[in-house]
């Protein structure tokens, strides 16, 4: 009988297909223009509203969403690529390191869209509060940045399509229901005390989330309208 282990928080998840539902979103009203690059807009704050949310509950969240417990160091990266590293339940090293560069994308989409003009029909709500040199650096990147987001997206399906097609493993499963199973045959490939590491994903924890969620909220809409 597979071993379920509790690895992705409800809090995770939920944050992971907001995110996801935040980038077609935004891909689609950018093509559409007009009138939709307002809600451009809107889909830009709310992603930034759950980046910062990742950022802080990467300090504070279950242990597999800690920051502390997926950056891999150099040593982690070379036993990684020598073949040399035990399994493990949450992100393997490169992983992680594609979750950090898409955090990190998204989070430089979304702050420079603030600051960015068209010159059409949108305007960010600090673009008036920077020289128009700043603006246009700003507005530069954040088209730039957009090429690059496309390029770790399609990255990331490869690898989930990889692990899928080539090692077995369904890495989209875990992020809809939480649970990692761990076949008996498979368990000796981890390390015991990461078998018994399961994220706490209780009501405590997921109502202590939704407050953080809608205090960064109401902090990034109140500083967009004023």
């Amino acid at each position: 009988m597979n071993k379920k282990i509790r690895v992705w928080d409800l809090p995770i998840r939920v944050f992971h297909w907001l995110l996801v539902s935040c980038i077609i979103a935004s891909f689609i009203t950018v093509n559409i223009g007009g009138n939709a690059m307002q809600w451009h807009g809107y889909v830009g704050y709310c992603a930034l509203t759950l980046i910062l949310f990742r950022v802080c509950w990467g300090f504070v969240g279950s242990y597999h969403a800690r920051f502390l417990n997926f950056i891999p160091s150099p040593k982690t990266l070379k036993e990684y690529l020598l073949g040399q590293s035990t399994a493990v339940l949450g992100h393997n090293p490169f992983g992680s390191l594609s979750v950090l560069a898409l955090l990190f994308s998204v989070g430089l989409q979304a702050v420079t869209g603030l600051f960015a003009n068209d010159d059409i029909a949108f305007e960010g709500p600090f673009a008036k509060h920077v020289s128009n040199a700043t603006v246009e650096l700003l507005t530069s990147i954040h088209r730039i940045n957009s090429t690059v987001l496309i390029i770790l997206i399609a990255l990331h399906l490869s690898a989930i399509f990889y692990y899928h097609r080539f090692k077995g493993e369904n890495l989209v499963k875990p992020m809809l229901v939480g649970d990692k199973e761990i076949d008996p045959s498979a368990q000796a490939k981890y390390l015991p005390t990461d078998l018994g590491r399961a994220s706490k994903d209780g009501c405590l924890q997921r109502g202590f989330a939704l407050f953080l969620l809608s205090l960064i909220a109401l902090i990034v809409g109140y500083f967009i309208t004023t």
